[in-house]
């Protein structure tokens, strides 16, 4: 679904506005009107990214005017919301896209606009007053039913905060774009982008749910669910019923912002890498999670489990962690809010990443060892599950990637997907363009990549590219390329893909990058390989440290081996030179400093 946000008239403003990545944005040409652009300069308009449609609004206009207008800012949509003929509506399209608006309320008469079909590209169809729209009333929605021509259609008429589910449950085919206007106003033509950025959301998760998003039952397509045990129940069950309403609470949303941006240091920046770009010959840009504090994407989820936890009353708080940064993450939430918090770890991850183990226990964390299996993530999920279950009351755990049982997939990529979310913002700042070529990001269970995925799984001209851990090679016995290898089944309360025997036993995976040894991935993803929403890769141990160090190199940036990975992937790729080309630094390479060393025999 499109968005359209209209009247607006003060140059600030429309920049704020344009940032938000609206689809069009709407200039009222019509003298009458409190938010006529009188004589706006004709560089406000042209500093707004080329992929915003600027639409020239027109109530019985002269042809000559409106052809004037169209050359002076740059229209490349006109809104005709007056009498106009259809005849009259046709003389612009060799020029401009044509929107045709229509005031509506019981008694309309549909039929009215088979003679506007083919001469117009859009209808629009807004509240019947006395006057041309921005009355910030709505019409009878159900009518849209007895609309059944073939040509798309805004909605416009008093839609607000209030009123967007029900925006959200009307299936008409042929709806196209919502207009938002005078419900979204601080005063006539001022827009609160506040309220907007909100209905962004709420609009643009619509599709994501209809299409790559989950269903009610906790499924993305073939994958997903909640297989736990029965005294599990009570704790995913509290989760489900609960977690959307919290984190839509006006309250935790400001708490959640706040800790972002004055805590995490958000928004973290997107780097234009000028050395990779020459090298790849293409525009390349870094997501630089590694700025975060705590040294990853990590804390955006922890922050907001926290603080979910808090709202559920939990006193104490589990997780698992295979490189660390989950671990790190975690106990630094806790050390904030005051709750007790023990992390679990595989035996082998502990040896390699000894710094984060140092750093946990340093915030009040205890770390308990993962004997088990191949002593990594996998088996230190498995014992923070068994704590969940022994600890069913009072224990939270937050799961640090987009697996597990419903609700987590859902929940930890919607706290992740702030990075895609800046990302939009930042490529307009960049390039003038919200959407760029290619979005790659490492994938083990896969939270980076999913927060990294997320408000681009809409826009399919964008090229989403995971990259998986290959280890010593596919075919060697020792990797975690888990869509190479992997099976549908069932691993850590959801059916997902993973690694298995013939029989259904878990192949222990393999990675040098303690972030990357998974033997599955989060449903979300599985989903998104199953339909080729994504294109899913691997790139081996050799692959990838190499990479680190070229990065380390060639930018000064020594990123960490899981993102190593997928900066290893662009060796692989061939650009054009006009490609933008975003890339997620999930963290920094601190941890890793003892792998690089031994590897490289610094």
């Amino acid at each position: 679904m499109k968005i359209k946000v209209c009247g607006l008239k003060q140059p600030e403003n429309i920049a704020a506005v344009a940032a938000l990545g609206a689809n069009y944005l709407g200039f009222i040409c019509y003298g009458r009107s409190p938010r006529y652009i009188g004589a706006l300069p004709v560089e406000v308009l042209a500093a707004i990214p080329a992929s915003i449609h600027k639409t020239g609004v027109f109530v019985n206009e002269t042809a000559q005017n409106i052809n004037l207008l169209i050359d002076k800012y740059g229209f490349d949509t006109v809104q005709l919301h007056g009498d106009e003929s259809p005849e009259f509506s046709n003389a612009f399209r060799n020029k401009v896209t044509v929107i045709k608006a229509f005031g509506v309320d019981n008694e309309f008469d549909f039929g009215q606009l088979e003679n506007y079909a083919n001469n117009v590209d859009y209808f629009m169809f807004d509240t019947k007053t006395s006057g041309y729209g921005g009355s910030g009333k709505t019409f009878n929605w159900d009518i849209l039913n007895n609309y059944r021509l073939n040509v798309p259609f805004f909605l416009s008429g008093g839609i607000s905060l209030d009123n967007l589910d029900e925006v959200k449950k009307i299936s008409h085919p042929q709806f196209y774009a919502v207009d938002l206007n005078s419900r979204f106003e601080t005063e006539p033509g001022i827009k609160n982008t506040d309220k907007l950025e909100q209905a962004f959301d709420i609009i643009k998760n619509k599709t994501l749910q209809m299409k790559y998003g989950v269903n009610e039952h906790g499924y993305y397509g073939d994958f997903g669910g909640a297989y736990i045990p029965e005294m599990l129940y009570p704790n995913v069950e509290e989760l489900r019923q609960q977690y959307i309403n919290i984190i839509n609470d006006a309250d935790f949303k400001a708490e959640f912002d706040d800790l972002m941006k004055n805590y995490v240091g958000r928004p973290s920046p997107l780097y234009h890498a000028k050395r990779y770009s020459e090298k790849y010959g293409a525009n390349i840009f870094f997501k630089r999670e590694d700025l975060n504090h705590t040294g990853s994407h990590k804390i955006n989820n922890a922050i907001g489990q926290i603080l979910l936890a808090k709202r559920l009353g939990k006193k104490r708080i589990i997780a698992e962690t295979g490189a660390g940064q989950h671990g790190v993450a975690t106990a630094t939430v806790c050390a904030l809010m005051g709750i007790e918090c023990v992390v679990y770890m595989g035996e082998i991850d502990m040896a390699r990443q000894a710094p984060n183990v140092s750093r946990m226990k340093m915030l009040g964390a205890t770390v308990m060892p993962a004997s088990s299996g191949s002593k990594t993530l996998k088996d230190a999920t498995n014992e923070a599950l068994r704590d969940w279950i022994a600890n069913p009351v009072d224990t939270h755990y937050i799961i640090g990637s987009v697996v597990g049982p419903y609700p987590y997939p859902d929940m930890v990529a919607r706290f992740q997907s702030i990075i895609s979310k800046e990302t939009k913002k930042q490529l307009v700042e960049h390039t003038g363009k919200e959407l760029p070529e290619y979005v790659l990001a490492c994938v083990g269970g896969g939270s980076n990549a999913m927060g990294m995925f997320y408000h681009f799984l809409d826009d399919e001209q964008v090229k989403l590219v995971a990259v998986e851990a290959a280890g010593k090679g596919v075919d060697s016995g020792h990797s975690a390329a888990t869509t190479f290898l992997g099976q549908e089944g069932v691993l850590h309360g959801s059916r997902t893909i993973l690694m298995q025997t013939p029989d259904g036993q878990v192949i222990e995976p393999y990675s040098i990058s303690a972030g990357l040894d998974y033997p599955g991935i989060g449903p979300q993803h599985a989903h998104l390989y199953k339909i080729n929403r994504a294109q899913y890769v691997s790139v081996t141990d050799d692959e990838a440290m190499q990479a680190g160090l070229l990065c380390s190199q060639m930018e000064g940036i020594i990123p960490a081996i899981e993102s190593s990975h997928a900066l290893a992937q662009l060796e692989k790729m061939k650009f054009n030179p006009s490609d933008n080309v975003v890339i997620c630094l999930s963290g920094r390479g601190d941890k890793d400093l003892d792998t690089f060393i031994k590897y490289f025999g610094y």
